[in-house]
């Protein structure tokens, strides 16, 4: 299905205040598909999209590569899992929306074609409805598809998504990525989502790293979704992660690279 790398990683690593997040992570991030990146809490999976987007300094190597396997420098863009601010805040969804976009304060009036921008990038993900409302009174899965409208409208190349169904219901959730995936196609569009919900991931992702602060297996989601696997990385609380039983074929090749780290509790 790939038809080439778009991300290398290369022995990253990732430390702070002494302790070791991530190391020795290598995996590759194939061009247009859906890449989930799962593992327990404290594996370290929001550290490595922040090092992918270069907003934490890391060792090791992140290649970006165009689709003639060249380096290059893609479009990014970031759906973060939540949205930190005064939910009392009169703010509304196209003030959120026009922040970036014009250089008068939105206090002064939006720019019709801000305004006329905002309102179908809200569309496409069918919440033009919510243009005009206060961005402290969107529910959970609203507040993702504004965040994602923001996303979309720099037209990245990669877009590196954190828990993107967090806090929405199942059937919310499903509803997002197969808009998603829409997108996705339309643009020809690389993704890569972090989660912990495996219904999600085995529904809608092509691809799956496993991270427990290396990369403990890879490969394609039914390869790596199997029970065995999902025991490995998740251990007694698999169960609670296994929405929908994958089914059971060889485990993946896993690359287990040993070192008195392993023997340190997980932080990141």
């Amino acid at each position: 299905m790939s038809s080439s790398a778009a991300v290398v990683l290369e022995n990253v690593g990732v430390t702070r205040n002494g302790i070791k997040i991530l190391y020795d992570v290598r995996g590759t991030i194939e061009r247009g598909e859906v890449t989930a990146i799962i593992g327990p809490n404290g594996a370290g999976k929001t550290t490595l999209l922040s090092a992918i987007l270069g907003h934490l300094p890391f060792t090791g190597t992140i290649r970006f590569l165009d689709s003639a396997g060249m380096p290059s420098t893609p479009k990014l863009a970031y759906v973060p899992q939540s949205l930190d601010f005064d939910r009392g805040s009169p703010i509304t969804v196209l003030d959120f929306l026009a922040l970036d976009r014009q250089k008068l304060p939105t206090w002064l009036g939006i720019n019709s074609s801000v305004r006329e921008e905002a309102v179908i990038a809200l569309a496409r993900l069918e919440a033009a409805h919510l243009l005009d409302r206060p961005l402290g009174r969107l529910s959970g899965g609203e507040i993702q598809r504004v965040l994602l409208a923001s996303a979309l409208r720099r037209n990245p190349e990669l877009l590196l998504l954190d828990e993107p169904v967090s806090g929405v219901d199942v059937a919310g959730g499903h509803l997002f990525c197969d808009v998603l995936e829409e997108i996705r196609q339309e643009r020809r569009l690389t993704l890569v989502m972090v989660s912990h919900d495996l219904s999600v991931v085995s529904e809608h992702a092509t691809r799956v790293i496993c991270l427990n602060r290396t990369v403990t297996c890879q490969g394609e989601t039914p390869e790596v979704l199997t029970p065995e696997n999902l025991f490995q990385i998740y251990g007694l609380h698999s169960g609670l992660y296994e929405h929908h039983p994958a089914p059971t074929v060889q485990p993946c090749d896993h690359h287990h690279h040993g070192s008195q780290d392993d023997k340190n509790p997980p932080h990141g």
